[in-house]
């Protein structure tokens, strides 16, 4: 019977054949013990001397890193191993030999392991984190889907900025200027008029001069935005999200978890509700922690937003931040016109904001001040301010960072492993 690795357990006692790559290998005189994958998990086939052909025992042997197998077994119960089961092998056929694999079991620099991304992927640890991620992206639809939410598709060119930034990757179009997507959010907002609750999930862009451990110049996003929904509403929808996210992980992901060597306990805590302080209230934390220069009115650092983090076990929402260090399309708290109706959720041990949101302007004539206070009087925004014009109500959105929340759940340090293939400041390559 041919089966994958992933679904052995549906023959526990019977012989099957798998396709397979040695990941690794050990033989003592009489054993040889192989460590295969095959793409949808690990285990370890057990060659016995005294039980194949010679020819087969010596096949075993000699094996080369990275060998494209057939190999046939029985399916035995293993205590020891992390998977529950192992292959007493009986066969073992040769795809494709490989020679002088160049990741070998020993150590390598990061640049070294950048350069052969293609093939570091296929590690049991960069396995687990893009097992992770793909989990985290099956609960996000499974989230939305059940929310009645609809999956809209945002362009990628686009003829405007979405935040009015300056840090955005040029293209021509034709005769025209165009640009790489930073954010899907502005056509999710039309999306919303026309569907009411909806969400995107795309590749963004930042032409960000940044070589941090939290930033790379292609990420991908999931951005919701939900018409007759105020800010307060908001906030306890990315709370169930995230938390409806981390569980899904915590359930379906155990094998990789382990592999990551992650502290799950701390996983566990993430439930909703979230605590949450304002603006206000972090600058007076920050100045308690230690950070006396900071002022009122300017933007957190990773510092900060670690420092803050570190005062709670669950994930933090700063809400209300001065309008003046925020995007022009957020809605001014009504009882205080200096501060938005928005927030920013901080992810525990230092892995700083996944999460940025807000209720919108849904007010014509604040967006067309806004317009003019932000130099947005071209063509490229005019049909955004149209949907003030025509039938506008109360939304709000957010969108939330794949990678960085990959990184935080888990545990990774840099975000560079938490995409297949990641784009930073000085890496195009492979």
């Amino acid at each position: 019977m041919k089966t994958t690795i992933s679904k052995v357990s549906n023959y526990l006692n019977e012989e099957v054949t798998i396709g397979a790559w040695l990941a690794n290998k050990r033989s003592s005189g009489k054993i040889a013990f192989l460590q295969l994958r095959d793409g949808t998990g690990f285990i370890q086939g057990v060659v016995v001397k005294s039980d194949v052909p010679e020819e087969v025992f010596q096949l075993a042997k000699n094996v080369t890193q990275e060998t494209s197998l057939y190999v046939t077994g029985k399916v035995v119960e293993d205590t020891r191993s992390p998977f529950g089961y192992e292959l007493q092998v009986t066969n073992v056929e040769v795809i494709h030999e490989s020679v002088d694999y160049p990741i070998t079991p020993k150590e390598h620099g990061t640049e070294f392991l950048m350069d052969h991304r293609h093939l570091w992927l296929r590690s049991k640890k960069q396995h687990a984190v893009m097992k992770i991620r793909n989990e985290i992206i099956r609960a996000t639809y499974d989230f939305f889907n059940k929310e009645d939410f609809v999956k809209i598709d945002p362009p990628i060119l686009t003829g405007s900025s979405a935040e009015g930034t300056t840090e955005l990757f040029h293209t021509k179009y034709f005769e025209e200027e165009a640009y790489l997507s930073q954010s899907g959010q502005l056509y999710m907002e039309a999306a919303a008029m026309a569907f009411g609750k909806v969400f995107s999930f795309g590749p963004t862009f930042r032409a960000e001069k940044s070589k941090t451990r939290r930033h790379l110049i292609e990420f991908w996003m999931i951005e919701p935005e939900m018409a007759f929904t105020n800010h307060e509403e908001s906030l306890k929808v990315q709370e169930e999200y995230v938390s409806y996210v981390v569980q899904s992980v915590l359930e379906n992901c155990q094998l990789e978890l382990g592999t990551l060597e992650r502290d799950i306990e701390k996983l566990k805590n993430v439930k909703a509700p979230f605590p949450r302080i304002s603006y206000d209230e972090a600058i007076e934390l920050l100045k308690e922690k230690g950070f006396t220069d900071i002022e009122w009115g300017e933007d957190f650092g990773a510092p900060h937003e670690t420092a803050i983090a570190e005062s709670f076990d669950k994930p933090v929402f700063i809400t209300n931040y001065p309008a003046a260090i925020k995007a022009f399309y957020m809605k001014p708290d009504p009882n205080r016109s200096e501060v938005v109706l928005c927030a920013d959720l901080i992810a525990p041990e230092g892995y700083g904001e996944i999460i940025g949101g807000s209720q919108r302007i849904d007010d014509l004539e604040l967006m067309e001040q806004r317009y003019e206070e932000h130099n947005l009087t071209g063509d490229a925004y005019k049909w955004y301010l149209e949907l003030r014009k025509y039938g506008s109500v109360p939304h709000s959105g957010f969108g939330l960072g794949l990678e960085r929340t990959v990184a935080w759940i888990s545990g990774v340090e840099h975000v560079r492993e938490t995409i297949p293939f990641p784009r930073l400041l000085n890496r195009l390559y492979p």
